[in-house]
């Protein structure tokens, strides 16, 4: 899988160590592989239906305490409980403007397992504002809500298939391949802190079969840089001007085998005269729709319409 290395699964001669998250008033004790968690029952019933189901469950009489409190196991990475525990006691953890991808992961997982709603939606919402499903969100998007790292959109591309959030795929696979080489990615990504994001190979493909498709597409008539190599502009100005600089650009596209096929209108094209000008914003912004629209396909998924989020 692409998501970051799973923590230390609990071991029988393992130490049992606490969190931070540790108060002293709470009335149950929460254990994901080797650490506690305590916290209050109200807290988490307060937030997630299965937690105020467990509550009122009748506890048996060898069930494990700690300083009187009940023992739930949770089967569950305890940095994932850790970044939940915190969400639910500091109000403005999970407000923050950005937020790590693995805490946005731990959202999700644990919110849908256990229906802390109010977090599952605030990261869905986080992963479909960062990779919209429309040009024009693409185009209106200031920054983002999760922070990067390198291999970051691997990872966001296993938790999104892990959890059928299946909208962002087209937006992260195009950002994926037009940022990393195809060597890249078949060589994994070191994410800066002694691990490796990859790629199963169903995506590999995926990579492989988009990036040739964008590359093959955005020259081709009709798309963002046919004009390139369909000049079909008879109301130019300056045409033998206008030309050298067409087929200038066209070789510089060629040469870099970079994908630009969402790229807005470039600054070069002030060099051009009024009228081509003109025409090539036209046929460029018309393009980017038509890319758009077929984006799926090129990475072998299904229509926009199609990609839903079963949440």
């Amino acid at each position: 899988m692409a998501s970051p290395p799973a923590k230390r699964q609990r071991t029988e001669d393992a130490p049992i160590t606490r969190s931070e998250t540790w108060r002293s008033d709470g009335s149950v004790v929460l254990q994901a592989a080797n650490t506690q968690f305590r916290v209050h029952w109200s807290v988490l019933a307060l937030h997630s239906s299965v937690f105020s189901d467990m509550q009122g469950l009748p506890q048996p009489d060898d069930q494990p305490t700690v300083e009187g409190c009940p023992v739930v196991e949770l089967p569950d990475d305890p940095q994932d409980i850790e970044y939940l525990l915190k969400a639910l006691y500091s109000t403005t953890f999970h407000c923050q403007k950005t937020l790590p991808l693995a805490v946005v992961g731990a959202f999700i997982r644990l919110g849908r397992k256990y229906d802390f709603k109010d977090l599952f939606d605030s990261a869905v919402g986080r992963l479909t504002s960062q990779w919209p499903m429309t040009l024009a969100e693409y185009d209106t998007r200031a920054g983002g809500s999760i922070a990067s790292y390198p291999g970051w959109r691997c990872d966001a591309i296993a938790l999104a298939s892990e959890n059928n959030i299946m909208s962002i795929l087209p937006h992260v696979y195009y950002r994926l391949v037009q940022s990393n080489t195809l060597d890249a990615l078949f060589n994994k990504i070191d994410r800066g802190d002694g691990t490796m994001a990859f790629l199963p190979p169903a995506d590999l493909r995926r990579c492989v079969v988009g990036r040739e498709n964008l590359l093959l597409k955005q020259l081709q008539p009709e798309y963002t840089l046919g004009w390139l190599q369909n000049w079909t502009f008879d109301d130019c100005d300056d045409s033998e001007w206008c030309r050298a600089i067409q087929e200038s650009l066209l070789k510089a596209f060629l040469d870099d085998n970079a994908i630009r096929a969402l790229e807005a209108p470039p600054s070069t094209l002030s060099n051009f005269c009024a009228a081509c000008t003109r025409r090539i914003v036209e046929s460029m912004d018309a393009g980017r729709k038509k890319i758009w629209e077929e984006l799926p396909g090129f990475f072998e998924l299904p229509p926009w319409s199609e990609l839903k989020n079963d949440m």
